[in-house]
């Protein structure tokens, strides 16, 4: 076992600490913890790309919409439909 210790003493001390904390404590430190550990591997994967790379909010694309060579920059959105509005 773990240095002497037996699944019994470990249930034992996890049930008091159930009762010390209560469970909602017990949710919320490890939503915490998820969290912190989420930011960090993000931290890792940003420090990975390199200062120079940049990552852009959203795609864009350049469309020529005549010959005399006159070009726009556009964004894509999407259209949200209000229920009375139909096609």
């Amino acid at each position: 076992m773990l240095g002497g210790i037996s699944i019994w003493q470990l249930l034992i001390v996890l049930g008091i600490i159930i009762l010390v904390f209560g469970t909602k404590k017990l949710r919320n430190v490890g939503g915490d913890l998820g969290g912190a550990v989420k930011g960090f591997k993000k931290a890792m994967n940003d420090g990975e790309k390199g200062e120079g790379e940049k990552e852009e909010d959203a795609p864009q694309q350049r469309v020529a919409h005549d010959e005399t060579g006159k070009t726009y920059d556009v964004e894509a959105e999407t259209k949200v439909q209000e229920p009375d509005e139909r096609k």
